[in-house]
């Protein structure tokens, strides 16, 4: 049994994964699998010199119920969830042997730290202190920052007939931030894992 990726278009001419000088984002939902950094790896395997975005998982989710309950001020939320990142971020760069860097300009593979990219390279960067921010519209910024195209890695392929970005918002496939934070991306594309099974074939 192995991993193989499905690759489409949202926004390109040709139908490919983007092939360098990609932002790769990796959905929080990856680290429900116990094979994650299998799966990861022979995703990297794909893109050449890919800069890493790592969703929040868990983590974030914890801190949008603990909001949903009992709100707390957006803008300490929007903090919170954004250094949630940062540990998932760790997490990956750990697993893969790739650095974590903070600036969307490097020319080797590395996994961003996004809190401190928006700290120290790019703190005038406009995003709404929102739940509707969230690492789908950051990995954009990051991929507009780096003048690079975009993938999503994703758990399910974009729904059908969603063929603009406000489209995929609406239903819930990337955050509503996201039409407004790649609007200026020539390419974005998306990859979806699924499972291979090589069954022997027999003979006589």
């Amino acid at each position: 049994m192995t991993v193989a990726w499905r690759f489409g278009t949202i926004r390109g001419t040709e139908d490919r994964r983007p092939s360098a000088s990609c932002v790769v984002k990796i959905g929080g939902s990856f680290f429900k699998r116990p094979d994650w950094p299998a799966v990861t790896t022979s995703l990297l395997r794909e893109i050449h010199q890919p800069l890493i975005v790592v969703g929040g998982g868990s983590l974030v989710n914890g801190l949008r119920a603990i909001d949903a309950v009992s709100p707390r001020p957006a803008q300490l939320m929007h903090e919170l969830a954004i250094d949630a990142m940062t540990i998932t971020a760790r997490l990956v760069a750990d697993a893969l042997g790739l650095p974590l860097v903070a600036t969307t300009q490097g020319t080797t593979s590395a996994v961003l730290d996004v809190a401190a990219w928006l700290r120290e390279a790019n703190p005038s960067l406009d995003l709404p202190a929102s739940w509707d921010v969230t690492s789908d519209s950051l990995a954009a910024a990051a991929a507009v920052a780096g003048h690079r195209s975009l993938l999503l890695a994703k758990a399910a392929p974009p729904p059908t007939g969603a063929t603009t970005l406000k489209l995929l918002a609406a239903a819930g496939w990337v955050d509503a931030y996201f039409p407004t934070a790649a609007a200026d991306l020539s390419t974005i594309a998306w990859a979806v894992a699924h499972i291979v099974t090589n069954i022997p074939v027999v003979t006589g």
